[in-house]
């Protein structure tokens, strides 16, 4: 009995001597447990904020992660991530800093670039369009295609514009070169107009703030009823709305119906007066191509860029509209259009409009043909606006079951 009491009491004073040895050990264990889960914290927020700045700057700078072919971010491992500057823009930097320069530099406001292509014929319609815009805190930016810049200094804005010279260039060849995504990504909206607009019922401000309120990424102002060159019923002004989306027309060849979900009839506007949100020019940008420089056809495939539904998020004005006078100066006129049409014919004399007109019509082919086979190619891609049309078609078929249960 004694025997087993005492074996009870070395038990016990073995199990109180390894508690206390473990309780040692763990209030030794404590202030290294701390330091340890600081150092973990720290890793962790350091990983973090670390993933949020490449998150960060992956939106700010989306080019810099650009996976284009021309582009391969791994030529620049040379360089410190910090210092590369992915993006530009097209503001004029003075050659050395003054008070005034400074302040304008702290300003940190929305931007928008107006990019026209002129010619010295239109100056006088150029300079009251230009005048328009820059109340609006605008960036000029003109592409001249006929050789003549010195003609344009005596307007006193025009030292303030970018000028750009290429002889007998179009607007599309001029925005591939020279309107590179990187290069306006600090604008907000992008105007690549022509140069035969007029803007007495035109306000850019009250435009854009019907743009932003009604989600358009892709939009353009109404032509004026009156306007020549008319190509398309959508694109001219309603006296009854403030904008609109869609047109309803069963005359003509092109019939646009309820059912019609695509160009002309809606998420269309045409290549004289477009306007493009960032996004949406950073994917029409892409869209152009290099060597067909006329533009046709691209107007139907815009909508591609609209970032979601062309139906809605493309649309034309009708409250800021302008008119399209239909003046063509960008090569010389028409032969038809000469007093001395048979001197001209005897001469051998180039018809320069029907040249042009031919000369779009080839490229208006190869584009669809491009595009066909592109789709043809990219097994991968899903064509967004099928997608969508599929989805708007079963939710009709919905409704009209629903209609019929209810009936």
């Amino acid at each position: 009995m004694r025997a087993s009491i005492m074996a009870v009491a070395s038990t016990k004073k073995k199990s109180v001597f390894v508690d206390g040895v473990i309780g040692r050990i763990k209030v030794k264990q404590l202030p290294f447990m701390g330091i340890l889960c600081t150092v973990l914290f720290i890793v962790f927020r350091t990983t973090n904020y670390q993933y949020e700045q490449t998150e960060m700057e992956s939106k700010l700078n989306p080019f810099y992660s650009s996976t284009d072919s021309d582009v391969d971010i791994t030529h620049l491992n040379s360089l410190p991530h910090g210092i590369i500057h992915a993006r530009s823009d097209l503001e004029l930097k003075p050659l050395w800093s003054t008070s005034h320069s400074k302040s304008k530099a702290n300003i940190s406001s929305s931007r928008n670039l107006l990019a026209l292509a002129v010619g010295i014929k239109q100056l006088s319609n150029v300079d009251v369009l230009v005048q328009k815009f820059l109340p609006e805190n605008f960036t000029i930016i003109l592409f001249h295609y006929d050789g003549h810049v010195d003609g344009w200094w005596d307007l006193q804005w025009s030292k303030e514009a970018i000028h750009i010279v290429a002889n007998n260039q179009t607007k599309w060849w001029f925005a591939k070169r020279f309107l590179h995504p990187a290069a306006v990504s600090i604008y907000d909206y992008i105007f690549l107009w022509d140069e035969d607009l007029g803007v007495k019922n035109f306000h850019p401000g009250r435009y854009l703030k019907i743009v932003k309120s009604e989600g358009l990424e892709i939009s353009q102002p109404a032509l004026d009823r009156n306007s020549t060159d008319i190509h398309h019923r959508i694109t001219i002004r309603s006296k009854r709305k403030r904008f609109h989306r869609r047109v309803y027309d069963r005359r003509g060849s092109t019939k646009c119906s309820n059912e019609s979900e695509g160009p002309p009839c809606s998420g269309f506007v045409e290549g004289m007066a477009p306007v493009f949100s960032r996004s949406a020019w950073l994917c029409a940008w892409h869209l152009i191509q290099n060597d067909l420089v006329h533009g046709w056809g691209m107007d139907m495939k815009l909508g591609y860029c609209a970032q979601g539904d062309r139906t809605k998020k493309v649309g034309v004005v009708d409250s800021e509209y302008i008119f399209h006078q239909g003046i063509q100066t960008l090569g010389g006129p028409s032969l038809k259009k000469r007093s001395n049409v048979k001197q001209s014919l005897k001469r051998h004399d180039v018809d320069v409009r029907s040249e042009i007109r031919r000369q779009s019509t080839y490229e208006l082919q190869i584009f669809k043909d491009r595009w066909e086979r592109a789709v043809e190619e990219d097994k991968n891609w899903v064509d967004p606006v099928e997608a969508i049309n599929r989805k708007r078609e079963l939710r009709r078929k919905q409704i009209r079951k629903l209609k019929v249960k209810l009936a």
